[in-house]
């Protein structure tokens, strides 16, 4: 058997009285989404952008020029600085390029039949 304290058993009765004293206000929504998802949103298309794959294939020129003619000469934490140019330059590029080739975002995960890489009965 459990045993409820006096400070549990309050809340508990405050809380009830509050959803049947207020029913619309404690229990209705009015916000269709949540705070963050119009920042993320901007993030994802800015990312997503022709910006972004300029600015992709320029990292890539320049981190690739940089290990081709200073490899030999660099300290490793430059490298490694280049090498992160690099891939982070590779990933952003990628989504772009699948968002120009699908018309899609590359966050979204569909099956064939949505995506229209199929037609319908198969």
């Amino acid at each position: 058997m459990m045993n409820f304290n006096s400070t549990t058993l309050l809340v508990l009765f405050a809380g009830l009285l509050a959803v049947s004293l207020f029913p619309n206000e404690v229990l209705a929504s009015t916000s269709t989404g949540l705070p963050w998802e119009s920042p993320l949103q901007l993030i994802q298309r800015s990312l997503t952008g022709p910006v972004a794959l300029v600015g992709a294939i320029l990292g890539i020129a320049a981190a690739g020029l940089s290990l081709v003619f200073a490899g030999g000469e660099m300290t490793e934490f430059i490298r490694r600085v280049v090498m992160l140019v690099l891939v982070i330059s590779l990933i952003i590029g990628a989504a772009s390029a699948i968002t120009i080739l699908f018309g899609t975002s590359s966050a979204v995960i569909g099956s064939p039949e949505s995506l229209g890489l199929l037609p319908n009965g198969q």
